[in-house]
């Protein structure tokens, strides 16, 4: 564990794709608190770091943590998917580190909203530069956007329900909290505490949270043109939380390793996704629903 309780997910696995020995460049396109970084700065002192993130808290806490290896980090407050348009030496770039889940930071802090066990305003922003919150999302989109968007991000079997009945309660009090919209979904789903079931709530919030950040916007166009640009035996490796994302890494890592309209740019290292250990899960329990594929450029 390092500071600020955060937990740094399949941690060796990543390291071990990423092949962090070599001297070089690697980039963390999600830096979080720090904690993949921290560890290859650490372990290779001829490596430089590239990070990014949205997050401007997350960020200046991950520069905290980092001071210490300053001369040999860059961060940006950027979306990753800017990194192919860098002014940069990309001949040098050695590992890709896409790390797609939300740190315990950012679900710990109630004032953003992200967790809907903690009562707060409906912003779910990562970017607070953002002018798209929760908040107008809940209370402006109309019902058939709403129903898409927890259907096809959260994958929630009474979408339209829920969208029907939202509407329906923001004509005479708009939904203002986590914890108002948490019980609005109970209430609809007819939740249940049950072993092995995860809460509708987690679902919505996850819909609500991917559409407030576009999170899965270009992320197949991103690895895309990343393969493109890194030299050969460059290696990538993506840690995914939900299965919309997982699901986008790998058709577009089979895609680019079995192009029929010209020559494959990489072959995928993980038949299938790596997953935590039991010994992690106890450990870090928001481990759980981790997904690490990896691939080398060729």
């Amino acid at each position: 564990m390092n500071g600020n309780g955060h937990i740094p997910v399949l941690l060796e696995e990543a390291l071990q794709y990423l092949q962090i020995k070599r001297e070089g460049t690697y980039v963390d396109c999600t830096l979080g608190l720090g904690g993949h970084t921290l560890e290859i700065l650490k372990r290779n002192p001829k490596a430089i770091l590239i990070g990014f993130d949205i997050d401007e808290k997350s960020l200046l806490k991950a520069k905290e943590k980092l001071e210490p290896y300053a001369d040999r980090v860059s961060l940006y407050h950027s979306d990753f998917r800017y990194l192919p348009d860098l002014k940069i030496d990309f001949s040098k770039i050695r590992g890709i580190l896409l790390d797609l889940g939300m740190s315990s930071f950012q679900l710990d802090s109630p004032e953003r909203g992200f967790s809907y066990s903690r009562e707060g305003p409906l912003d779910m922003r990562m970017d607070l530069r953002n002018k798209t919150t929760a908040h107008k999302i809940i209370n402006k989109l109309p019902e058939h956007r709403l129903s898409q968007i927890f259907h096809e991000y959260g994958e929630l079997r009474q979408a339209r329900r829920l969208a029907r009945e939202i509407v329906t309660r923001r004509k005479t009090q708009k939904i203002e909290t986590t914890t108002q919209l948490c019980r609005t979904v109970e209430e609809i789903c007819s939740w249940r505490p049950q072993k092995g079931k995860i809460h509708p709530a987690a679902k919505v919030f996850q819909a609500i949270r991917i559409e407030v950040n576009q999170e899965l916007k270009s992320l197949s166009g991103f690895i895309e043109r990343i393969s493109q640009k890194l030299p050969k035996k460059a290696h990538i490796a993506a840690i995914s939380f939900h299965s919309l994302e997982d699901r986008i890494i790998k058709q577009t890592f089979i895609q680019l390793a079995t192009s029929m309209n010209s020559h494959p740019c990489l072959k995928i290292q993980t038949k299938k996704p790596v997953v935590p250990s039991e010994e992690e899960i106890a450990i870090n329990f928001r481990a759980r629903s981790a997904k690490l594929r990896a691939a080398e450029i060729i």
